[in-house]
This record gives C-alpha cells, sequence and structure tokens, in this order.
C-alpha cells in the first residue's frame, strides 16, 4: 500500500525512490511489526485477561506448568497482525506470492484460533479433535500445493517457480516433481505447522525459535530472488519470490515484539492460532523459495521436537510401555532431568542458532 503511494510520488520527491528497494522496506516491516507488537500487546493481554480466556494445563505434563494455568493465551493473534499489516503496508501486493504466504499463514491461524476457541469454552487442555485438526491443516495444504502446482505449470522456470525438487550441496541433480509437487508441498505445510506446535510448551521457547528460523528464511529468501547471488550460489532463483522478503522481515519483527510478552515468566502464551500460523508460515516462504529440504535444517530443533514425539509413541507401543525420553516433547524431557526452564529455553534457542547458520553455510558448500 505505501510501496505504491510512495512509488507513485518518486518522480516529484527523488529521495522516495529508496522506498523501492525490498531491502529497505524489509527493514522497515520488521520494525512496524515490532512496534505494533510493543503497542496492541498490552491492551490484547488486558482483553484475554478480562474476559477469562486462559490457558489450560494438560494433567499428564510436568507439575511445575500448573501454576500457569489460566494464564492468557491466543496471543498469536498478535503475531498475526503484526505481520501481515506491515506487510501490507510495505509489500508489493501485485505479488501473487505475498498473497499466498499471507493467506496460508491466516487460514491456518483460523485452525489455531477454533481449537484455541473450544478448549476455552470446555475448561480443558483438549480442543479439536486430533484427526480432525490434521484433516483441516491437509485440506488447506492441499490447496496450497495445487496452487503452488499451478505456477509451477502457469510461470516456468524462466518467469519463476519451477517444479524441480533442489537438493542442498547438490548443483546438478534436481528431480522434476510435476504434480507430485502438490502432495510434497502440502507435507511440508503440515509438518512444519504441528512440529512449531509440539515445541510451543515453555515460555519463550518457540517463539524465540520461530524468531531465529524466520531471520534465516529472510536472508534465503533474498538470495533466491537476488539474481546475481542466486546463480553465484548454485540455487533456484524465484524472481517473483523476492519479494516475500518483506514478508519474512515482519514475520521476525513480529516474532520478537511478542517474545517480549512471552519471556519467562510468560504474560501471554501463543496458543494454536500462533503455533499453527507460524509454522505454516515458516513452510510456505521455504516451498516458494525452493528450500523446502533446507527447512529441516533451518528448523533443526523443531523437527527434534517432532521427532522425539514420534520416537516416544511409537517405542512405547512396541514395547508394550517403555519410554525413550522421561517425557515428550524433548524439552520436557530435559526438564524433567532438572534443567530450569530459562535454562532449556536458552539452549535450545542456541542449537536454533547453530541450525540456522548451518543451513546458511550449505549454500556455498554446493
Amino acid at each position: 500500500m505505501l510501496t505504491w503511494l510512495l512509488t507513485t510520488l518518486q518522480k516529484s520527491v527523488p529521495f522516495l525512490n529508496l522506498f523501492k528497494y525490498i531491502t529497505v522496506r524489509t527493514a522497515l516491516a520488521g520494525i512496524t511489526a515490532l512496534v505494533l507488537s510493543f503497542l496492541f500487546g498490552p491492551p490484547l493481554i488486558r482483553f484475554l485477561k478480562k474476559n477469562m480466556i486462559g490457558q489450560e494445563i494438560r494433567t499428564e505434563g510436568p507439575q511445575s506448568h500448573y501454576s500457569k494455568k489460566g494464564t492468557p493465551t491466543m496471543g498469536g493473534l498478535l503475531i498475526i497482525g503484526a505481520t501481515l499489516v506491515p506487510t501490507i503496508l510495505w509489500g508489493n501486493l501485485e505479488n501473487t506470492y505475498v498473497w499466498l504466504a499471507m493467506g496460508t499463514m491466516s487460514l491456518f491461524g483460523l485452525i489455531g484460533f477454533l481449537d484455541d476457541y473450544l478448549k476455552v469454552k470446555k475448561k480443558q487442555s483438549l480442543g479439536l479433535i486430533a484427526r480432525n485438526k490434521i484433516l483441516l491443516q491437509a485440506v488447506l495444504a492441499v490447496v496450497f500445493g495445487l496452487i503452488v502446482v499451478y505456477l509451477g505449470f502457469t510461470e516456468g522456470p524462466d518467469r519463476g517457480f519451477n517444479l524441480h525438487l533442489y537438493l542442498p550441496f547438490l548443483k546438478k541433480w534436481m528431480p522434476y516433481l510435476g504434480w507430485l509437487y502438490a502432495p510434497w508441498a502440502a507435507f511440508i505445510l503440515v509438518g512444519s505447522s504441528n512440529a512449531v506446535n509440539v515445541a510451543d510448551g515453555l515460555d519463550g521457547l518457540a517463539i524465540g525459535l520461530t524468531a531465529i528460523s524466520a531471520a534465516a528464511l529472510t536472508a534465503l529468501t533474498y538470495i533466491s530472488g537476488h539474481a546475481i547471488f542466486s546463480n553465484y550460489l548454485y540455487i533456484a532463483q524465484v524472481k517473483p519470490a523476492a519479494e516475500l522478503t518483506v514478508f519474512a522481515g515482519a514475520l521476525t519483527g513480529a516474532c520478537l515484539g511478542f517474545m517480549w510478552f512471552n519471556s519467562h515468566p510468560a504474560q501471554v502464551f501463543m496458543g494454536d492460532v500462533g503455533a499453527l500460523s507460524l509454522g505454516a508460515a515458516l513452510a510456505a516462504i521455504a516451498v516458494l523459495i525452493k528450500q523446502e529440504l533446507l527447512l529441516f535444517a533451518v528448523a533443526g530443533v523443531f523437527i527434534l521436537e517432532a521427532l522425539s514425539v514420534i520416537l516416544q509413541v511409537g517405542y512405547f507401543k512396541i514395547s508394550g510401555g517403555k519410554r525413550i525420553f522421561r517425557m515428550a516433547p524433548l524439552h520436557h524431557h530435559f526438564e524433567l532431568l532438572g534443567w530450569p526452564e530459562e535454562k532449556v529455553v536458552i539452549r535450545f534457542w542456541i542449537l536454533g542458532i547453530i541450525f540456522a547458520l548451518f543451513s546458511l553455510a550449505t549454500l556455498k558448500l554446493r
């Protein structure tokens, strides 16, 4: 919106030519998201408290978490708003990729909102039935995948998106997926949204890891949309996806802003409305810039958290009741080992930074 206005005025005011650059608009989007979070965070928390929209605690979770019962939840609404508004203000609204990323984040957030609403209404830790929640996610993810395939067929590799799978460390081998790209993209979307949701169990943990991942994806998005950088680093150039850098920058700023209120002891939780939308946003960016496999490195801690649940449940069934970890997800295992909550969070953040730096380092190892 502002981009269009400033572009229109730049002929009469040469200084405004500065705002056509993606780097400038990305920085402004991040700052705007941060400011919006600080401005609207406190009134949202007051609203949630006033209407008794509080967190319900699972009875099978660590006993130390019982004190968190009643903490305002559904704070993910702040994250979504603080991401979308700056993107609309500073992004190019004629870009299909921007709308696709924003729409995906919003619709997955809607599923999370419904889940959170049912939890608050029932006054219990379970909202949507698990299979129904997965089904809704799968439907949205398949629609996203089909749109991506449509872009691949209509744009073609020379104009933007293509349906080849790009593999880390490899320059030449790029298998063509064609229509199979739809289920592949859907798998990435559903997996990512649930992985973030699984990791959302300690104050500041999921939002801090998301901020780290979003920052790494901001760099990757800029490189993917840049003709010289993408060619030099042998990664897929997706010209229209360059505008997603603004969205990724806004997402990073929104995460940092929410972290202010979610750090220990948390004043507000993001809820499923935040976790599902954040995971979907990260996946959407990764797919659209052709770096979905690199997302496994960018979001490495989220992957470990999800794997710990899968391994725990699988081994429990196979062994007849035995466990690998004291409790899953993985962050609860370390809590029960005696690590303070803050130590678990900080150390997982450090791991997240290491994974993010590794993902960026792979660009030069092709």
